[in-house]
């Protein structure tokens, strides 16, 4: 494996790395922080037998108390806590006398800050049952170090245990397996303690706390979900297919190795459609559509229990090997359930998707790459989109074509799956390891293909990928033909903008997926010049989409509206905004408004009394959207 360099976490895990850690946290409701402390194991990897030092990432911390966990109270350590980076934190160097031999477990005293960007305290009136306090966290992308002191990098994994002291009537979850209740570890009246372990290593973006009034619901043999009592059925009924997703990735990528799949229904603040948590996999409640027609994001956070939790990308520039094949086996989940041509829509819209996404960005913007550089202190947030993930999923599609097609292409992934489990991989080894695989093959027509790769381009150029998949657009052709519709009947005015043959029936039938590709197709048809808001209005007589509550359909409906200047969206378009933190929608919609001509006050607005209900890292990206401290 090629070692890999991490410009996001000041850790010096090449010489000494955390492999396990014992947490003892308290939740305080009214003071808005966790404290406690971390009892972290770590191994040596250079030789030597005088001092070391171990690097922490923090960012907001109040450090109490580093010692020796040798005995009782443990001996104090010398530290010191560096000055703060605006972007990484503050790295903390403790001194650990090389006496203990070549492993030593460093403790932590510690406290929360008053912004942790990777906690959302949220008060009973932001709940959906309105009487109990809740708080969540996000620690990807490099959050963990305002939860707790750790090498915040995915090129460090470690198992974990954890004691958490909540309020009593409230219920603490985490992203491991729970134990019994212990004893409140103080003995506060009021209290309880719950009690965690994770046996298999994970990085500390993947470290998750939720407490809350919480309740479950059997999902299957071996899931539940979990929700506030008011949302729980809901959550019941949405997500029925979890069982079918996780057989089906199992038959793709090999046995699950984490034992129970949870998910946990969110309130609406969360910033995410789902974060894929290992045995507790936070979702979004804007994927309750009643029908269960975004559960693709279930899907989406299952695949990952392979491409990305056990096989872990080894830093924010390779981000791509986690989402890119995520999102491609995601659809070879819904394809093996669904049939392959739903695969094969999916994979022709994700194109679709990733198109806007570089044309919004610029094709030259060094973010369109797919292993983009983060040096010099970038924050991997501020390189988010949907680069990763669908010009990551369409490398793939290529590569499996390349290679001769799925039965070609499925080997190799469980090989490369169960070769680099429970590690951390560079693009570098990625790469080596495709082609040693196919070397392996002594195929003369695979051989001449592999080096067709423009591997170069592929991976460091920015804009659009070199060559262009084919697709079968069978299920997309009545979208992309009804678009296509409304595109001519716009450009030469016929029948009042609108198509002679629209009919109130068009979208009968359909999947809300084609209609967010319907309306999707005729914004990129429409290119530069915006569809006149007499249009949409039409649309809406039509189809009724002003009423839907689809948060899809919404989300893409509202941006083409403000595209078109159609006022009348405004007001739904601002309750939207107020009623959900997802930022897939918060921030396109936000930066939509700020474009156009009439919406660049409301924007400002909602965004300022919105803004408290925002999940902190979400607040932050619609900031500087908007141009706004």
């Amino acid at each position: 494996m090629v070692l890999p360099t991490d410009h996001s976490s000041f850790a010096n895990f090449r010489e000494a790395k955390v492999t396990h850690s014992d947490l003892d946290l308290k939740v305080d409701f009214e003071g808005k922080s966790v404290s406690g402390s971390v009892r972290s194991q770590v191994t040596f990897l250079q030789p030597g037998s005088g001092p070391s030092v171990v690097d922490f990432d923090t960012q907001g911390l109040a450090i109490h108390r580093v010692f020796l966990a040798d005995s009782g109270a443990g001996s104090p350590l010398s530290y010191h806590l560096h000055n703060a980076h605006k972007v990484l934190g503050s790295k903390l160097s403790v001194e650990v006398p090389r006496g203990t031999g070549q492993t030593a477990e460093i403790g932590i005293e510690f406290t929360t800050g008053p912004n942790s960007s990777a906690l959302q305290f949220l008060e009973p009136e932001q709940t959906a049952g309105g009487k109990q306090p809740y708080l969540f966290t996000q620690c990807q992308a490099i959050h963990a170090r305002s939860f707790l002191p750790c090498q915040d990098t995915p090129a460090v994994k470690f198992t974990y245990t954890a004691r958490v002291t909540v309020p009593s009537g409230l219920t603490a979850l985490m992203s491991a397996l729970p134990a019994e209740e212990a004893p409140s570890s103080n003995g506060e009246a009021g209290t309880r303690t719950f009690a965690f372990k994770q046996p298999i290593p994970i990085p500390s973006y993947l470290l998750a706390l939720a407490v809350g009034d919480l309740e479950s619901r059997q999902l299957g043999p071996r899931s539940k979900v979990w929700s506030e009592p008011s949302m729980v059925e809901a959550g019941l009924y949405e997500f029925q297919d979890t069982e079918a997703f996780l057989a089906a990735g199992e038959s793709l990528a090999g046995p699950y190795r984490w034992g129970t799949y949870d998910l946990l229904l969110l309130p609406p603040s969360f910033c995410y459609g789902g974060m894929e948590n290992p045995q507790l996999t936070f979702v979004t409640p804007t994927l309750l559509a009643g029908d269960r027609s975004l559960a693709n994001v279930v899907a989406h956070e299952i695949a990952h229990s392979w491409t990305g939790n056990l096989v872990t990308n080894a830093s924010w520039q390779d981000f791509f090997l986690n989402e890119g094949m995520t999102v491609y086996l995601e659809r070879r989940i819904l394809g093996k359930l669904y049939g392959e041509s739903t695969y094969q829509f999916h994979a022709a819209t994700g194109y679709m998707s990733l198109q806007e996404t570089v044309e919004s960005l610029g094709q030259d913007h060094p973010f369109t790459a797919l292993v983009p550089d983060l040096s010099g202190g970038i924050d991997p947030d501020e390189a988010f989109s949907k680069v990763p993930y669908e010009k990551g999923a369409y490398l793939m599609h290529y590569l499996q074509e390349l290679v001769g097609g799925v039965d070609s292409f499925i080997p190799f992934l469980k090989a490369y799956l169960a070769h680099f489990a429970l590690g951390s991989v560079t693009t570098a080894d990625f790469k080596q390891f495709f082609l040693d695989f196919f070397a392996r093959q002594a195929d003369p027509q695979i051989d001449a293909a592999l080096k067709q790769i423009d591997w170069q381009t592929w991976l460091h150029a920015p804009g659009m990928p070199p060559p262009v998949n084919t697709y079968d657009t069978s299920l997309a052709d009545q979208a992309f033909a009804l678009a296509k519709a409304w595109h001519l009947a716009d450009v030469m005015g016929i029948g009042g903008n609108a198509p002679e043959s629209a009919s109130s029936t068009d979208l009968q039938g359909w999947s809300s997926a084609q209609v967010v590709a319907f309306l999707d197709k005729f914004a990129q048809l429409r290119g530069m010049q915006a569809p006149h808001p007499r249009v949409t209005r039409q649309m809406n007589e039509l189809y009724g989409f002003d009423a839907s509550k689809n948060a899809e359909i919404r989300a893409s409906w509202y941006k083409l509206c403000i595209t078109a200047g159609d006022e009348a969206v405004f007001g739904g378009v601002a309750q939207f905004l107020r009623e959900q933190g997802r930022m897939k929608y918060l921030r396109p919609l936000y930066r939509a408004l700020f474009r156009s001509k009439g919406g660049k006050q409301l924007a400002l607005e909602t965004f300022r009394d919105a803004r408290s209900g925002y999940h902190p890292i979400a607040a932050k990206m619609v900031a500087a959207d908007l141009q706004v401290s």
